[in-house]
């Protein structure tokens, strides 16, 4: 392993944890600000026992999300120092702001921990709104600055040397509002499955029934509207990939050959020697009506683009079809919850709650195989069309040592956190309702 592919697995693998903790740490204050408030507004106190454990489970992904982001963020220093010392300077906006948002993330979040019954009630519910906020805000901003990788603005590239430098026209590159509206809509489709899942698999089992079936509620109706949502997002998103960064597009379709009208692959196992794709669903001429709202639009084929420019073909298309075969699943199942509150008796089923409890991980799956899109697709290029990823990485040797180093560490890491939190779905199961 050399030292670019050590480099890259390690950025993957932290940020392949990362992501999970910070999606999480991000949505789910929203659950607890709104359990939050059906206690204040009913004084029934299984809203006040789900608020508090779902406060604890807040703590505990702030804490593992700002850990490893802080090791992310050394990251882009330690392995990769040539794109930061051009590109810091033009971005370290996003990555400043970022910062104040954790910071009154942690200030709100500790008023919230330790103000029950020492501050009005009413500012000690705002502040857990605030927590929340300003965790979305965290998130938005780490997407912007990787959006600007996607999209570089903000400055002239005159004979090698980034001039003219406005970081205000970075931070609001043509990429950033559909990637953070594509991510943050994930992170509430992704985290609302897994929690709704983890109660459901309570309810199943008997445990806290009622309880569990309003955590459910809350976690699943956010879940739904998101998923329910992402389409939109994802076709905003595919019509600025088309447009910005048009290799990339043809490698999420797999799409060889320029075509006026070009069909939308479903599926399909992709010979990148034999540039073709067998087994496929062809929806004709949806890919030119998807891409440009036209269904005669002309498709670029990754033939049109030299081979050295070109990202790994077959995983940037099975990850996206990964992505939307898990999107499009997790908004019929949206759909089929909100039909499930106009008939109750499903919820007398049990199949109805496996159902979900096979979807907890899904989402979280689909999560990361749109960063495998979002981030292979743009190889080569660690800025795109201006830095390539080879001569942004470090020249110190024993790369893969660190490598090793992080997978143990972010083993023990996650091992710790799931233990957390089975402990803590054990202690709400075995604490009785006041």
């Amino acid at each position: 392993m050399d030292n670019l592919d050590a480099a890259r697995l390690q950025m993957a693998f932290t940020l392949m944890f990362h992501i999970v903790f910070a999606c999480i740490g991000m949505v789910m204050p929203f659950f607890m600000i709104i359990a939050h408030r059906k206690w204040l507004k009913t004084r029934d106190p299984i809203y006040l026992k789900l608020t508090k454990s779902w406060q604890k489970g807040v703590a505990i992904f702030f804490v593992t999300g700002a850990v490893s982001g802080t090791a992310l963020s050394f990251e882009l220093g330690l392995l990769w120092p040539e794109f930061m010392k051009h590109a810091g300077p033009i971005i370290g906006m996003p990555f400043s702001l970022e910062g104040a948002a954790f910071f009154v993330e942690a200030i709100a979040l500790g008023f919230y921990l330790y103000g029950w019954d020492k501050i009005s009630e009413k500012f000690h519910w705002f502040t857990g709104i605030i927590v929340g906020i300003s965790g979305v805000a965290s998130g938005i901003l780490v997407v912007s600055a990787n959006g600007w990788m996607n999209a570089p603005s903000g400055f002239d590239f005159v004979d090698g040397k980034f001039l003219n430098i406005d970081p205000i026209q970075a931070l609001l590159n043509p990429a950033w509002f559909t990637q953070a509206l594509h991510m943050t809509l994930a992170a509430f489709t992704a985290t609302g499955f897994a929690v709704a899942g983890v109660h459901a698999f309570q309810i199943l089992k008997s445990r806290q029934v009622e309880l569990h079936k309003r955590a459910f509620k809350i976690a699943i109706t956010f879940a739904a509207i998101a998923a329910i949502l992402q389409p939109i997002s994802g076709d905003l998103s595919a019509k600025d990939i088309a447009k910005r960064q048009p290799v990339k597009l043809a490698a999420m379709e797999a799409h060889y050959d320029t075509t006026k009208g070009a069909p939308l692959y479903i599926g399909g196992i992709v010979d990148d020697e034999k540039q073709n794709v067998s087994y496929k669903i062809e929806v004709p001429k949806a890919l030119s009506f998807l891409a440009f709202g036209d269904f005669d639009a002309e498709v670029k084929g990754l033939n049109d683009f030299p081979e050295n420019v070109r990202p790994n073909v077959p995983i940037v298309h099975y990850a996206f079809q990964i992505m939307v075969g898990i999107g499009t699943l997790l908004m019929a199942v949206g759909i089929l919850f909100f039909i499930s509150l106009k008939r109750k008796s499903w919820w007398q089923n049990n199949k109805f709650w496996l159902l979900f409890i096979v979807l907890a991980p899904m989402g979280f799956i689909a999560l990361e195989a749109g960063w495998v899109v979002t981030e292979v697709g743009r190889q080569p290029w660690i800025i795109h069309n201006i830095m390539r990823t080879k001569d942004a990485v470090t020249p110190m040797p024993g790369m893969v040592f660190s490598f090793y180093m992080y997978v143990i560490l972010y083993s023990i890491l996650a091992i710790a956190v799931t233990w957390l939190m089975a402990r803590q779905i054990k202690s709400l199961n075995n604490t009785k309702v006041a």
